[in-house]
């Protein structure tokens, strides 16, 4: 039935709170974003059934429920597997925090005396951190101009589940059933595919490379160029993505133990599984 001819639409949810993307909109492509006019776009709670989806496994780890979930809560985004990597983290604290509220509870044990303390951390002070990213999305490798361009969501999900794969090989390498033999041509195999993985990473975030005879935006040929490209060419392309992705993620909270009263780090992950597992 049609919403407006539904009796109960009334009572429908309605928008909890408004984002603005750290992508600010770029790097969609045409129709997979319903463009705001104003630059924020509303957040929904998630239903019961978005609660079920998160508890899935397979449908997690191929990322489907998370693209099922964004769907639902925040309707302008059409379709999430053309997210910017960018976008995936904010969002996803904005639909916990439309659903469950600012402060989330994490439980930590102290790394010196073994005790289980609870802390609140709020994603409030974050989440407006990040909204104010500003992408850099060219590097100078004189003479080249290289472009480079967040992951979309699918991209992200793809390279997860190659590496997932390749530590499944490495933890079977640890079998004791194994000879030596085996094992060395099982890891030699296994760090050759991690190290094409890293590669493809890399190639993966460049749109085009701009060079005194011209513009390059061949995906095979800016591969090929990498793996041939100086040392120092590819690292600095290979840190600027990396420093891309630590600053739109939740840095490690301080904490201190209430027990002994040592000072440490907390590590936060944005895992659907607990993420979305713990009400505050």
């Amino acid at each position: 039935m049609d919403k407006k001819n539904n009796p109960l639409s009334q009572w429908y949810r309605q928008p909890k709170i408004y984002i603005r993307l750290p992508s600010n909109g770029e790097f969609y492509p045409p129709g997979s974003l319903d463009v705001s006019a104003t630059g924020e776009y509303p957040v929904y709670a998630m239903t019961a059934k978005d609660e079920l989806m998160f508890k899935t496994p397979d449908a997690l780890l191929s990322g489907q429920s998370t693209v099922e979930v964004i769907k639902s809560c925040v309707p302008a985004v059409l379709d999430p597997w053309k997210m910017p990597s960018l976008d995936v983290d904010v969002v996803l604290m904005a639909i916990r925090i439309a659903t469950y509220g600012e402060n989330m509870e994490i439980s930590s044990v102290c790394p010196e005396c073994g005790a289980e303390n609870d802390y609140v951390f709020n994603l409030i002070n974050f989440i407006s951190k990040v909204q104010s990213f500003k992408y850099e999305s060219v590097i100078d490798c004189d003479p080249l101009v290289v472009h480079v361009r967040p992951y979309t969501y699918q991209e992200m999900t793809k390279t997860g589940l190659k590496a997932f794969e390749q530590q499944r090989v490495f933890s079977i390498i640890n079998d004791d059933k194994l000879s030596d033999e085996k094992k060395l041509e099982m890891f030699g195999e296994s760090f050759i595919k991690l190290t094409e993985l890293t590669v493809d990473i890399v190639a993966g975030c460049i749109s085009k490379v701009e060079s005194p005879t011209g513009v390059v935006d061949n995906q095979e040929h800016i591969k090929e160029f990498l793996n041939n490209s100086p040392k120092e060419i590819f690292e600095k392309i290979s840190n600027h993505v990396t420093a891309v992705k630590e600053k739109i993620e939740i840095p490690p909270q301080d904490a201190e133990c209430k027990e002994c009263k040592i000072k440490f780090k907390i590590p936060i992950t944005m895992d659907q599984s607990n993420f979305f597992a713990v009400r505050s």
